[in-house]
């Protein structure tokens, strides 16, 4: 086959040099279609919503805001294995481990945990493979409508532990409902 007519995607389309008429060389048509296409759009259901005063409906399979887990005992999940960072395809999480002391076995679960853990919102795209990859069931993308807030920074889009640990207080919550069941 020639190179003009094989192509891999099947889109590939023949361009012809054909003289235009006379009214397609004034455009008159064209603007004119074009012109019916904005008339029949000004006269639609706007779809845009004034946002911090009202929300969009969302999907019953929403995914959105990470979390970081805690277990039964409300100690956390993470043991800072790196196998979500490596997972993510935008690159977006960063994470530091460290060795738990003596004193802290009420705080982490097992003897290496993520003393530094981020997860720059900026970059992520809410894939869900850092979530696939966690042996530990550590990481969750929340199902809860929360949407980040805009703002003016960057550095207000990086999420550390203070906003990606799930609180207390929801553990506990979770804990007793699981053992009610």
């Amino acid at each position: 086959m020639s190179s003009n007519t094989y192509s891999l995607s099947g889109r590939k389309k023949t361009v012809s040099d054909k003289k235009l008429t006379w009214t397609e060389r004034i455009y008159l048509v064209a603007i004119f279609k074009g012109m019916m296409v904005t008339l029949k759009h000004m006269f639609k259901k706007k779809v845009t919503i004034a946002y911090p005063e009202q929300t969009r409906p969302f999907s019953p399979v929403y995914r959105g805001r990470h979390m970081l887990m805690r277990d039964d005992e409300g100690r956390e999940r993470c043991t800072a294995c790196g196998l979500c960072a490596l997972s993510c395809p935008a690159e977006a999480i960063t994470m530091k481990a460290a060795e738990r002391k003596a004193d802290e076995k009420h705080l982490y679960r097992e003897e290496k945990y993520a003393e530094i853990y981020e997860i720059n919102m900026l970059r992520c795209i809410f894939c869900g493979l850092c979530e696939e990859a966690c042996p530990k069931q550590a990481i969750y993308l929340t199902t809860s409508k929360q949407i980040a807030k805009a703002d003016v920074t960057r550095e207000n889009f990086i999420f550390g532990k203070d906003k990606l640990v799930m609180p207390l207080e929801m553990a506990i919550h979770n804990t007793k409902q699981q053992n009610q069941a």
